[in-house]
């Protein structure tokens, strides 16, 4: 008999034939995220769940005695309530590394954004302000030649870095739990404390994993301490950054500018006062949003789980739970 999943979100039809040659299935299949009420009663009977986002938690554990496995399309998995999936010897798995290089090209795409202030200029010749004379009032800043300082130097900061050195020959400073020696001799990056970093950069790029510790890592000193030039590059988890922080040193002139992909609440109030800002350019979380890469996760994520089911290691355990045995 073939275990039973729920598919908690649309995926490609590749990813969903590949698990239907293993599972039965069923499958939320609409644009709008499904309502927590649903997917308690959809999981009633299920033994994997493959989802992204929402809270994996002693509720959802106790509506799914069969449980064995849940399978995130994503990197981040701070949805997972990770002491009550031990106690259930539940696996969890993510998708890492399939996204290092899409999340890198839109980092540079924030930053380039924002200094060059493209969306604000593509707004003023759309509404039809542009007139011959002087450009004065158009003028951005080079990133060619500037500094970037990277806050989280995993993969996707190593890709980060590794575009900004040898596409805009930036000086490239980082800073992490660990030293990584190997960005150090093949980038040139250089390892510094935070204060140092947020000092010394002209753009401040936050890629941490949200955790406790990281959990509004940039708040009211951190602004304050960086350039009133520098412009701050967020694509990491929104709950990284103190909203009310960021909007002060914006409004106070503590910084020149940002480039946001995610937020603490999402969707973003549209009334957010950082979506009236010009020097704020703002993204809706899509980091990873192309078809290829998309395809790519959701895939990972399908194998991840059916491996999980057929009583395989999957790749991907997150690393709290390895070990674990269902």
């Amino acid at each position: 008999m073939k275990p039973k999943v729920f598919i908690a979100l649309p995926i490609p039809p590749q990813a969903e034939a590949f698990i239907a040659e293993y599972c039965e299935y069923r499958k939320w299949d609409f644009k709008e995220p499904i309502p927590r009420e649903t997917l308690l009663k959809e999981i009633v009977d299920m033994d994997g769940l493959l989802m992204v986002g929402g809270d994996i938690d002693q509720e959802l554990l106790n509506c799914a005695p069969k449980l064995k496995v849940v399978s995130n399309i994503s990197v981040g998995y701070n949805n997972f309530d990770l002491e009550a999936m031990k106690k259930r010897s539940m696996l969890g798995t993510n998708t890492p590394s399939v996204l290092d290089e899409t999340v890198a090209d839109l980092v540079l795409a924030l930053v380039l954004a924002s200094a060059r202030r493209i969306p604000e200029l593509d707004r003023y010749v759309k509404d039809g302000k542009w007139k011959k004379g002087s450009d004065g009032n158009l003028y951005g800043v080079d990133v060619h030649h500037a500094t970037i300082g990277i806050i989280g130097m995993g993969r996707i900061g190593e890709a980060i870095a590794k575009r900004a050195k040898y596409g805009f020959d930036m000086n490239v400073f980082y800073y992490n739990r660990t030293r990584k020696i190997k960005a150090e001799e093949n980038l040139g990056a250089q390892y510094c404390t935070m204060e140092e970093l947020l000092q010394k950069s002209d753009f401040v790029v936050l890629m941490t994993p949200l955790t406790p510790e990281t959990t509004r890592i940039m708040g009211h000193r951190e602004f304050s301490l960086m350039k009133d030039t520098a412009f701050f590059i967020n694509a990491s988890r929104g709950q990284t950054v103190d909203e009310q922080a960021l909007l002060e040193a914006l409004v106070k002139g503590k910084i020149r500018g940002a480039g946001i992909d995610v937020y603490e609440q999402e969707p973003i109030d549209p009334e957010h006062p950082l979506l009236k800002m010009p020097n704020v350019v703002t993204l809706p979380h899509i980091g990873s949003a192309t078809e290829k890469t998309r395809l790519d996760m959701a895939m990972l994520a399908a194998k991840n789980m059916v491996q999980a089911l057929k009583g395989e290691q999957p790749p991907n355990i997150v690393d709290e739970l390895r070990g674990v045995r269902t």
